[in-house]
């Protein structure tokens, strides 16, 4: 079609009067053909003016759209480079076969924590749960108290989901090295007694190393008799026990000493926090715990062995429960 073949709508300014009719391509605006008095089929100079003044812009406006229509989408961005999972150029750990960052070197294996603070992850060896007390047992004993050299049932009771620790020491049956423990204890406020005698109770690791359990809470005692104490070596950093009647909270890693031909060339050591408080932080530990006497490693000592919990014969008795380990 020509043209002339469209109008344009007509325009008023704000007076209502019209406003001379244009062309609109885009944003162009040309004058309206009619209104100048002439037709393009006309032809004449006027004519061949006009054209002269609009196919350039028309061609302009044209190549415009077209570029525009040409032009493609933006690019998506590049997709993120995935980071390195691991190296195999880099120089090697002093010690150990492993680079720095090494890509072959074996990931630990995981390890579902528990649903809650304190219940036990998923590879951890259950103690005592407050069903059952088949991982423990005791050292028989004949009418006279003299051990027979024969291990029993643990002779302690469960109330309401708690272990009463009254009978006798109690080992576990499996037998442990370095290990992580956890272990809630209780002492009842009115507990006979002050000092040693209180809420007195222990944790021997390969059943020779003693944490000591006591009811520290305005009970005075040695200081390396108090709750998170290396029996008779190195008292806790700091006294973190709750009130007694409160459940009091051990968390405990045993580091077993190193040994060549049941020799003891390397001590073993312990971190223990009581209640969440750190209150030994990889202490030495001297030997095996006495009582009112000095210790060193003479003799020989074993690669594994249980762990033992004390009755120290409290009245009424301390109570356990929720008692689990991990070997490491």
């Amino acid at each position: 079609m020509s043209l002339t073949s469209y109008r344009a709508a007509p325009s008023r300014d704000l007076m209502g009067r019209q406003i001379p009719l244009s062309w609109r391509i885009g944003n162009l605006f040309l004058p309206e053909v009619h209104d100048l008095g002439c037709n393009m089929a006309d032809g004449g100079p006027f004519a061949a003016s006009l054209m002269k003044n609009i196919v350039p812009t028309l061609a302009f406006a044209l190549t415009g759209l077209a570029a525009l229509a040409a032009d493609p989408k933006p690019a998506a961005p590049a997709a993120e480079k995935p980071s390195a999972i691991g190296y195999s150029d880099t120089p090697v750990i002093p010690g150990t076969q492993w680079k720095v960052h090494d890509i072959d070197r074996p990931r630990p294996n995981a390890v579902a924590p528990g649903e809650k603070p304190g219940a036990p992850p998923s590879d951890a060896i259950i103690i005592f749960d407050g069903t059952s007390t088949d991982a423990l047992h005791a050292k028989e004993k004949d009418a006279k108290g003299k051990e027979t050299g024969k291990m029993m049932p643990c002779p302690w009771q469960i109330d309401s989901g708690v272990l009463m620790i009254s009978g006798g020491d109690c080992w576990t049956k499996q037998e442990f090295a370095s290990c992580q423990l956890h272990l809630e204890w209780m002492s009842e406020p009115h507990t006979k007694g002050n000092s040693q005698k209180k809420g007195n109770a222990g944790v021997f690791f390969m059943d020779r190393y003693e944490s000591q359990m006591l009811d520290c809470d305005n009970n005075p005692t040695y200081a390396d008799g108090m709750t998170g104490s290396i029996y008779g070596q190195t008292p806790p950093l700091v006294n973190a026990v709750r009130p007694a009647g409160q459940w009091q909270v051990y968390d405990i890693v045993f580091t077993a000493p190193k040994l060549e031909g049941g020799k003891v060339v390397e001590p073993a050591y312990i971190t223990t926090f009581v209640n969440g408080i750190c209150v030994q932080n990889h202490t030495k530990i001297m030997g095996p715990t006495k009582h009112k006497n000095i210790t060193d490693y003479s003799g020989e000592f074993p690669e594994l062995a249980p762990i033992r919990i004390q009755d120290h014969k409290n009245e009424p008795p301390v109570r356990v429960r929720n008692i689990w380990i991990r070997p490491l």
